[in-house]
């Protein structure tokens, strides 16, 4: 290729690929967006008069905040492996309009009962939501992924402080309005606004990249983005191996990052299930308290960013989950030393700051060695249904308000854990990049080759390399 048909080649895919950022970006942050906002809604409605109305106790409360994981977890797997096949304009689409409607429903709820079962058909509706990054691995090299992937997951920050400023306010101007309390108002806001938006989702949201509309882009931009996307070891026509699944779950890596994941998700979904109630302990009031989440999560969007970016940037991902996992260490030790409110509050800033930007890098690790669609897609959410259990126990952990000692404990020694696995994993990945240069071009390499293609044997393919 000349000079000049390779700077007109550059040209083409900058243009596609800016095409790709400001459209499938911003339309997948707002499903994840939302998504995050139906999670984390609970922790703001139990300090907003529901606990009161419907009589729950810290144990009632902890089912409550666990049964929308067991939904979750169940319907996961088939939700991601369905991606390819429903199209995830589609899937993502119908998700959203199912949980924004059991969501209102939620404000017809009058005991615990009611509640376990709209919260558990919640969960699995967003279930179907969450190949999100999976999604994002069609149309992006590795090299981007972990900054793509952070824009959109960085909305789980971003939908943690919109919920605690829709609680505010709700709790300031529509408490007691057409009889209901505080709570009932935010379940109605926050069930309404998914519905109208998955319409928009099916309309709007590109499919793969070899079914890309013209509307988007060009003829050569779609070549290109096809182009890039088998460089990433997507092919268009993959199809499910569920020999490649058991060989999955044999694989000591595996089990490695699925241990490195579940603590962050132990964390994630303590803070964002309990968060407000933690505030209360400190003994702020419930709306300054509805207030101050804002805070605790905007620090987690910034180190979602920074820690992202310096991840794409050196093109390292368990040295970030190390250093971030330590830092949160730190801020657990903080928590369960402390007495004052300030100190307590930095704290627990450091802990989002350090934990959410992990469980991105992670999807991003687990999505770059995993190659092949079979491996891609059940690793993926195979490693999250597993840490979908362990946060369960975290939010059974939280039970013994107000300081939440136990919860704060638990989380510390998993924090340590998951940074010393992180640790082993990257060196074990980086013995066996050692063993692939040194057999790079055996006779063993030459038949694996000439008879299988990355779907057929993910990471076993010699021209495959990990990422550590």
């Amino acid at each position: 290729m000349s000079p000049t048909e390779l700077a007109a080649a550059r040209k083409i895919e900058r243009k596609a690929k800016w095409k790709m950022d400001l459209i499938i970006i911003p339309l997948l942050s707002t499903v994840y967006f939302l998504a995050q906002m139906g999670r984390s809604d609970l922790g703001n409605a139990k300090i907003a008069g529901m606990d009161e109305e419907l009589n729950l106790t810290p144990k009632n409360y902890s089912d409550t905040a666990s049964i929308f994981l067991v939904g979750y977890i169940i319907f996961q797997l088939p939700g991601t492996l369905l991606v390819r096949k429903i199209g995830p304009p589609l899937q993502f689409g119908l998700a959203m309009i199912a949980w924004g409607l059991v969501t209102t429903l939620i404000v017809t709820v009058q005991n615990y009962g009611g509640l376990m079962a709209t919260r558990t058909f919640v969960g699995v509706a967003e279930a179907f939501v969450q190949g999100a990054v999976f999604y994002l691995s069609f149309w992006y090299t590795y090299r981007e992924l972990a900054t793509r992937g952070a824009l959109f997951y960085s909305t789980s920050a971003l939908a943690g402080s919109f919920n605690g400023l829709i609680a505010y306010s709700v709790q300031r101007t529509l408490e007691g309005a057409n009889g209901w309390r505080a709570w009932r108002w935010i379940f109605l806001i926050e069930g309404v606004i998914p519905m109208g938006w998955g319409f928009v989702i099916i309309l709007m949201l590109p499919k793969t990249p070899e079914k890309a509309p013209k509307l988007y882009f060009t003829q050569e931009e779609k070549e290109v983005i096809i182009k890039r996307s088998r460089a990433a070891k997507n092919t268009g026509e993959s199809k499910i191996q569920l020999k490649l699944i058991l060989k999955l779950l044999l694989d000591p890596k595996f089990w490695m990052l699925s241990c490195v994941d579940m603590g962050q998700h132990f964390c994630v979904s303590s803070l964002s299930n309990f968060l407000p109630a933690i505030l209360v302990g400190f003994g702020w009031s419930e709306v300054r308290s509805q207030l101050m989440t804002v805070i605790i999560y905007a620090c987690a969007l910034v180190g979602i960013i920074v820690a992202s970016y310096i991840s794409d940037k050196l093109g390292k991902r368990g040295i970030i989950i190390c250093i971030n996992s330590a830092l949160a260490a730190v801020g657990y030790c903080l928590l369960l030393a402390l007495d004052a409110p300030t100190g307590r509050f930095i704290a627990t800033c450091l802990c989002a700051a350090t934990i959410y930007p992990n469980i991105v890098i992670i999807l991003v690790w687990t999505a770059i060695n995993n190659p092949g669609y079979t491996y891609r897609a059940s690793a993926a959410a195979i490693i999250n249904m597993i840490s979908q259990c362990i946060a369960i126990s975290g939010n059974q952990a939280y039970s013994d308000p107000p300081l939440y000692r136990k919860g704060n404990a638990s989380a510390l020694a998993l924090m340590v854990f998951t940074s010393c696995v992180s640790g082993v994993l990257m060196w074990h990945y980086k013995r066996e990049n050692v063993k692939k240069r040194r057999d790079f071009d055996s006779e063993e390499a030459n038949r694996l080759r000439a008879l299988y293609t990355v779907d057929d044997i993910s990471h076993r393919h010699p021209d495959v390399f990990f990422q550590y």
